[in-house]
């Protein structure tokens, strides 16, 4: 009896014993931490953020929920506009644990897009993201990101991009559907359809022409409806974070699946394409003038078919949402401004009078229309909102201090992230009527870092650098 307490006593003692070098360990790692980053602020200026979003649990549990309902009642950048207004340009927050700062300063975006353009990364994109989009410009970070954009960036100049005449046969489809009795149409649906049968004509070498289908079996219009869930499924995996495990995935697993079978067929066509150009039997129409196709000179540097199914699929998922953003939230604000809308019709026809096809030096020239499109992205930028993950410990410049006047410590781990389409109503950026969609602002506005609605840095959209 007395070897048997011996022994718990000794189990007891050992458990004991690992506890507490355990705790010491522990603690002595968060002491170490805090010295460093006392001496990182005391070398930099750092001072502490003053304002935080005043959660009801240690784990910002209730600012998910919160996100979630207002991203189910279509008032998520509201919400994120009036915490904004409590709370100041930069703040701190909390989701699941996760340390978050919100910025919605220029300078501060100027710092974490550009100037320490490597103290961040993407974060987990690619576990929210990747099931769909794999690992391609948007999902990639580090020195896979600088080979996708090493692959892609060549493709995208203002001759291959500028085919108005494919545009126009998808305008004019387009076209077909409005009604002509003067009754209401769903623009932004029609707009959806024209970008994806415009891009994937771009991409692929061959449309989807949804706006052509007269039915809702075929296998492209089944792509089109498929692409749109696979995204919604994916947004909504982004917003949960971690417990993005939990949600129900057999609807966005299938939706998933027809995309990626439907983009195979163009990527096996490209392929085989390539071999046969390189062979002693080129293909048949190599005599002739050959039309561009985005995935056949992408796949003269690459024949990894997951590879370019996944670049694929990321350029179309950013040629395809964005370009109907614009398109939609500008008529949304035109057509409830008969003089704006008139004001566009005289230029359009002083810069073609025969109404004649424009090009795309035409279209270039038209400043009224311009400032129209730079307003729509001012108010209603297509990607409203983004983060960055700080890999290594950095400082902000702004942010810091009561007044948020002094440069503001990053740890390594913390998420970052701004809100253009806050950020853009900003009356001391923008002037007392920046919530205003007036377009004559841009006669004499040049603005800077306040204004992103293609992001900024190296990671700028692609066809926001074309000259």
């Amino acid at each position: 009896m007395a070897l048997f307490n011996l022994s718990q006593l000794s189990v007891f003692t050992i458990l004991l014993v690992s506890l507490v070098l355990l705790t010491a360990y522990v603690a002595y790692i968060k002491v170490s931490l805090w010295l460093v980053h006392r001496r990182f602020r005391l070398e930099h200026g750092c001072q502490p953020i003053a304002k935080r979003y005043p959660h009801r649990d240690p784990f910002g549990i209730d600012g998910l929920i919160a996100l979630l309902k207002a991203s189910k009642e279509h008032r998520l950048l509201d919400e994120v506009l009036k915490d904004k207004e409590r709370l100041g340009n930069t703040y701190a927050n909390q989701i699941l644990g996760r340390d978050i700062i919100a910025t919605h300063e220029p300078q501060n975006l100027k710092t974490i897009l550009s100037l320490k353009f490597k103290d961040y990364g993407i974060g987990n994109r690619i576990d929210s993201l990747g099931a769909l989009l794999g690992h391609g410009i948007f999902t990639s970070d580090g020195e896979a990101w600088v080979q996708s954009r090493a692959l892609i960036r060549p493709n995208f100049t203002r001759e291959q991009v500028a085919d108005l005449d494919a545009f126009e046969r998808h305008i004019q489809d387009l076209l077909k559907l409005l009604p002509r009795d003067g009754s209401t149409v769903d623009l932004q649906e029609l707009f959806f359809r024209l970008t994806i049968d415009s891009a994937t004509e771009f991409l692929f070498g061959r449309s989807v022409n949804s706006l052509r289908a007269t039915t809702s079996e075929s296998s492209e219009v089944t792509f089109a409806d498929a692409f749109t869930k696979a995204q919604h499924f994916l947004i909504l995996r982004s917003r949960l974070g971690p417990l993005r495990h939990f949600a129900s995935r057999a609807d966005g697993d299938a939706a998933i699946r027809i995309c990626h079978a439907f983009v195979d067929q163009f990527v096996d066509e490209a392929v085989r394409y390539r071999e046969k150009a390189g062979s002693a039997h080129p293909p048949d129409d190599a005599g002739g003038p050959e039309k561009y196709v985005f995935l056949r000179q992408v796949a003269a540097a690459t024949t990894d078919k997951r590879r370019l199914r996944d670049e694929l699929l990321n350029v179309l998922l950013a040629g395809r949402d964005t370009t109907a953003s614009l398109l939609s939230n500008l008529w949304f604000e035109v057509a409830r401004r008969p003089a704006m809308f008139a004001a566009l019709r005289t230029e359009v026809d002083d810069v073609l009078p025969r109404r004649q096809r424009p090009s795309y030096a035409q279209l270039r020239s038209m400043r009224f229309l311009r400032f129209c499109l730079n307003e729509s992205l001012r108010l209603h930028p297509p990607v409203p909102g983004n983060e960055r993950l700080a890999v290594v410990d950095t400082v902000l410049p702004l942010g810091g201090g009561p007044d948020g006047s002094a440069p503001l410590l990053v740890r390594k781990g913390t998420i970052v992230s701004y809100v253009p389409y806050v950020m853009h109503r900003r009356k001391d950026l923008f002037g007392e009527d920046a919530d205003e969609f007036r377009p004559e602002r841009w006669e004499h506005l040049r603005p800077g870092w306040e204004y992103l609605p293609f992001n900024g840095g190296p990671r700028i959209c692609t066809f926001s650098e074309m000259p």
